[in-house]
């Protein structure tokens, strides 16, 4: 029985300190988080995503034989693969893309433009090496034979009477480029002709040109018109007959190229800017975007960009990311931080959740599973300010690696007609709560423990005495 009964005290002693301590951080105003002393060593920040996947090791990455290129997840805006992708170089026809998107975004195609005096004269300046559709002072022809022409058969003169239809010139038309190149993101990139002339000032980069025909895809009907195999202009008043364009992509006009998650692009080439082409590619709703400057030879630049479609789909993984998952523990968040309110005159006025909606990390990164954080160690109140906003940072945490996500922002304001209390009474009534619930616990726990103890000294003490009276009646 004493035996036991130490076992017993000592079980009851740990479970009373370890209670205690349990008691000590749940009754101290402080919001606990799940990262340590640093909660942000180590976490990806929503900047640091877009290269991040560059410092890692790619086994088994493909071979790219262009001097600069790039591999861009549509989705997430993270780079998977790249060499020189900020490097500016000239893009040749793939200029076309962007003056393509600005028809599509500001045109009906159904409109019809006339070539006039100023559009045959810039047309006429067009090198003979260049193709040409071969538009004439005076006729008319639709926006949508235009925009085809541009597209499927490179047409310059075609992209060219694009943009001095829209802007009167084509160096006004290049302010409207590089307007919509700064819009959507591009940071390097200088557009100085409407169809890609050799020329060392209109230049982009991998990564620009990525963004570029991702906004294409995306936003408008290039998909339809880059997929076209072949197109057909109506005669016109300066043509008696049709004219039959066919689509020199290789991606649609071959077997040798054909890839079937392909959903545009264009290609490029002229003796300074070598072999360019940017295409895009979806599969199970994630868009990657390749481009590739520079080519040696043009075949070799297709078998490029599937090489790094492939890759791409089959080594990264894509992670959509919704409220949902979050909305459990964003809840938890403001009841623990409206219970550290209850005794000021502040109160929650808003809360919001901004997040994005996908992140993009290895496939056997991914297969591993991953947890939701929401870190709360840096939130601090400042309980004599009017108003305040707290931004709670949202991670989703793999085995090796931990993501910013988003953001939990929540609004605090004093209340209305309520009487200002000195901030630090507030605190030292808290601070003294807590102690006299803490002490109360220890008190009953501690009373509890002697009370268990006096019943087995007085079980020992009556065992004792019931022997001693066997012995003496077997005496």
């Amino acid at each position: 029985m004493i035996s036991i009964g130490k076992k017993t005290a000592a079980g009851l002693l740990a479970f009373l300190l370890a209670f205690t301590s349990l008691l000590t951080v749940t009754a101290a105003p402080v919001l606990a988080g799940d990262f340590g002393d640093d909660p942000n060593d180590g976490i990806v920040t929503a900047a640091e995503r877009k290269t991040d996947l560059l410092n890692e090791p790619h086994e088994g990455a493909p071979e790219v034989s262009a001097a600069s290129f790039i591999l861009y997840d549509a989705n997430s805006g993270a780079i998977l693969l790249g060499s020189d992708y900020d490097v500016q170089k000239e893009p040749a026809s793939m200029t076309k893309v962007m003056t393509v998107l600005l028809a599509l975004e500001r045109l009906d195609q159904s409109e019809m433009v006339t070539i006039t005096e100023d559009m045959a004269e810039a047309v006429d300046a067009i090198t003979e090496d260049y193709v040409k559709l071969g538009l004439q002072e005076g006729e008319v022809i639709s926006v949508r034979d235009l925009v085809y022409a541009s597209v499927i058969k490179s047409a310059n003169d075609a992209s060219l009477v694009l943009g001095m239809h829209m802007a009167g010139t084509e160096s006004a038309f290049c302010d409207l480029m590089n307007a919509k190149a700064s819009e959507i993101g591009c940071t390097n990139t200088h557009f100085s002709s409407a169809f890609g002339i050799s020329n060392p000032d209109n230049v982009t980069t991998p990564y620009d040109m990525a963004l570029i025909l991702n906004e294409a895809v995306t936003n408008t009907n290039y998909t339809e018109i880059a997929k076209t195999l072949s197109y057909t202009i109506d005669a016109t008043n300066k043509y008696s007959s049709e004219r039959e364009l066919a689509n020199g992509n290789k991606f649609v006009s071959t077997t040798d190229y054909g890839y079937e998650y392909y959903v545009g692009g264009k290609t490029g080439f002229t003796n300074s800017a070598g072999y360019t082409l940017c295409a895009a590619a979806k599969k199970n709703n994630r868009t990657l975007v390749g481009c590739v400057f520079n080519a040696a030879d043009p075949d070799i630049r297709y078998y490029d960009l599937i090489k790094l479609f492939e890759y791409g789909f089959s080594y990264f993984t894509t992670v959509e990311i919704t409220d949902a998952e979050f909305t459990p523990m964003i809840e938890e968040a403001k009841a623990q931080i409206t219970d550290l309110l209850s005794d000021t005159n502040l109160y929650i006025s808003d809360q919001r959740v901004v997040l994005d909606h996908y992140i993009t990390t290895t496939s056997s990164r991914a297969q591993l599973g991953s947890t939701n954080r929401l870190d709360l160690s840096e939130a601090v109140i400042d309980t004599q300010a009017d108003q305040q906003t707290l931004e709670i940072p949202l991670c989703k945490a793999y085995s090796d690696k931990t993501y910013l996500i988003g953001t939990m922002v929540i609004d605090i304001q004093k209340k209305a007609g309520v009487v200002e209390v000195n901030p630090e009474k507030i605190t030292n009534l808290t601070s003294v709560r807590s102690i006299l619930v803490t002490f109360a616990v220890l008190s009953g726990l501690i009373l509890l423990l002697v009370i268990i103890l006096l019943i087995f000294r007085a079980r020992i003490i009556k065992r004792r005495r019931d022997e001693s009276t066997k012995r003496a009646n077997m005496l």
